[in-house]
């Protein structure tokens, strides 16, 4: 039984010298992260593929249990919309080869305007992605939330190849207005779409957003501890993502999240003791 918790980004100006050491060289910066979470968004990878040194680098700061979730890049989901961009995608799963079994998928973002009719093409593009690695999808278009046909195409895609699908939950934060530069920042940003909680596998993949006032994101994500309580029961192996708009809070969140699902699991194993922001005194 085992559960992944974690956030969007392994530094954060905010949580310097806040909850990790402060200053750390950045190849000090995501082992000190993986003390607190045992997962991570891959984000960074959406903008440029990273140089292969650089993996390795992630790969010897972090233990052998800990995941990736690393999304594919900007040109093969959102300019190529996954036809034709196999020399981006070929140099992509090249330079993720030194994580291994740390890539705990291959996060498919695709966009918005990405719908119904565009299935034939994530289909074919799934079948074409090493069977070493799985997939996890996050669509935004309404029509997949909105019509159960649509939905239904989809989950059919997904199960084809054992791929996830991945709900980004943004309930809580349109749950009443923003009261935070951040918080209206997402609002014009973020996808306004319903919440969903069905696992096609026995790894589910969820991203909460909750609001910059940790007790509302609290407050908002007791859905997601009960599912994923209920998700560990029957032998998934679920990871979760917590945001906030401004993500100061992040970090502590992700880990208090585990500690709820742990509450109703007492037999779901703790995580690390994080590594503390200041270096301990005599006195």
């Amino acid at each position: 039984m085992r559960l992944h918790v974690g956030c969007a980004m392994w530094q954060h100006t905010p949580w310097q010298g806040r909850f990790l050491p402060h200053p750390l060289p950045p190849g000090e910066r995501l082992a000190a992260y993986a003390t607190w979470c045992n997962a991570v968004e891959g984000n960074t990878t959406f903008y440029a593929t990273p140089a292969k040194a650089t993996v390795e680098s992630w790969a010897r700061q972090t233990p052998a249990d800990f995941r990736f979730v690393v999304k594919l890049p900007r040109p093969v989901t959102h300019e190529h919309r996954l036809t034709g961009a196999d020399e981006e995608l070929r140099s992509f799963l090249e330079a993720m080869e030194p994580l291994g079994p740390r890539v705990h998928a291959l996060w498919v973002q695709v966009p918005g305007s990405f719908g119904p009719d565009d299935l034939g093409a994530l289909a074919a593009f799934l079948r074409r992605l090493p069977r070493s690695h799985r997939s996890a999808v996050e669509v935004r278009h309404r029509a997949f939330f909105a019509d159960e046909r649509a939905a239904r195409q989809l989950e059919r895609v997904l199960a084809g190849v054992g791929a996830e699908w991945v709900p980004f939950d943004t309930v809580t934060l349109f749950g009443s207005p923003p009261t935070t530069d951040a918080e209206r920042d997402a609002w014009t940003k973020k996808p306004r779409v319903p919440r969903r909680s069905l696992a096609l596998t026995d790894r589910p993949i969820v991203r909460y957003l909750g609001r910059d006032d940790p007790d509302r994101t609290v407050e908002g994500w007791q859905h997601w501890v009960d599912t994923v309580a209920g998700w560990l029961r029957e032998g998934r192996s679920p990871t979760v993502f917590v945001h906030t708009p401004d993500n100061a809070d992040a970090l502590p969140l992700a880990r208090r999240f585990h500690d709820a699902v742990r509450a109703l699991l007492p037999r779901l194993d703790p995580l690390p003791d994080p590594v503390p922001a200041e270096p301990p005194t005599l006195f």
